[in-house]
């Protein structure tokens, strides 16, 4: 069996509220309450992080931290491709979702090749760039690099020279150019947009399964769609974000939460459905962020009932 290495990537600088860098640990204390050894079974590696960045002064507000986001997405792709090569599956817990894009970089990577699928189960689409976002906050940011699109078209934002630069590193880290086609991008649960996204999901014809449509039509039915939208993809790359959960029955425990959407149990078979095509080659969970929850330590809960629940199919699927 290709062996499971969980890679910790405690980075939180690309999110807009601080703490998503306990998440990982809130997870651990999770399993650790359950009186579940899931830790102690799989090698593990830490990834080196510029939190300490959160003390610097933002040099442009359209990109904050975009310098060390681009070099800790680098760091990211370096260690996702080594494994990768290495002939292990990358479970990678991350803070914040910006660095998805050093992820899928890794993937690309290992593979040059190869044609990527992603499933992005999220609250949102994070398609905006430096030139259309209005926070500034880069983990709205890691498709529209990994799919190499600025939407100019939307354009609000003037950006310095050093942030143009950077947002092109970023956009050729590992791999140069798109890493993933816009066919080969399917969103789950996306809900929360801004103007520019939902311009750039039309544009770019890109599927997303909201989650009336999954009730209403079944979530086996849609799963099932997307398999096959993506059956020409060598590989598919799968990152959870927990907002996709429905904040209200779940937690408020993440940075940006949004109400409707997805229980633990949709989420666990919509992953679980993915790893049984066996082309599932990384698996990420993103957003966890303890200092925000109102309910003690329950979405990193939830989070490791989901992690824990996916693990037996994804050991079945590595034979």
């Amino acid at each position: 069996m290709k062996p499971i290495k969980i890679l910790k990537n405690r980075s939180d600088i690309g999110a807009g509220t601080r703490g998503s860098d306990m998440g990982i640990d809130a997870i651990e204390i999770a399993a650790i309450n359950a009186n579940n050894n899931y830790f102690t079974q799989f090698d593990f590696e830490d990834i080196e992080t510029e939190n300490q960045s959160i003390y610097n002064k933002t040099k442009n507000s359209f990109a904050k931290r975009i310098e060390n986001i681009h070099s800790h997405c680098t760091r990211v792709s370096n260690a996702v491709c080594e494994n990768v090569e290495n002939n292990n599956f990358p479970l990678v817990l991350s803070g914040d979702h910006s660095s998805a894009l050093g992820t899928i970089s890794g993937i690309k990577k290992a593979n040059p090749n190869k044609r990527l699928g992603v499933i992005w189960i999220d609250a949102h689409a994070d398609l905006h760039s430096p030139y259309t976002s209005p926070s500034g906050n880069i983990h709205g940011m890691p498709l529209a690099a990994a799919l190499s699109e600025d939407n100019m078209d939307c354009k609000i934002n003037t950006v310095t020279s050093e942030t143009e630069e950077h947002w092109i590193g970023m956009k050729n880290i590992g791999f140069s150019g798109a890493k993933v086609k816009p066919e080969d991008l399917i969103f789950f649960g996306v809900r929360d947009t801004e103007e520019p996204e939902d311009k750039q999901i039309e544009k770019l014809d890109i599927k997303n399964y909201k989650v009336s449509e999954v009730r209403y039509r079944t979530l086996t039915t849609c799963v099932n769609e997307a398999i096959e939208q993506l059956k020409d993809c060598d590989s598919i790359y799968v990152s959870f974000d927990v907002d996709s959960m429905d904040c209200d029955a779940i937690s408020y425990g993440t940075g940006t939460p949004v109400p409707k959407g997805f229980d633990q149990y949709e989420v666990i078979q919509i992953i679980n459905q993915f790893l049984e095509t066996k082309k599932v080659v990384c698996l990420e969970f993103v957003e966890v962020n303890p200092l925000l929850d109102t309910k003690g330590n329950k979405m990193a809960e939830t989070a490791f009932e989901v992690l824990d629940s996916v693990t037996n199919v994804l050991k079945e699927s590595l034979r």
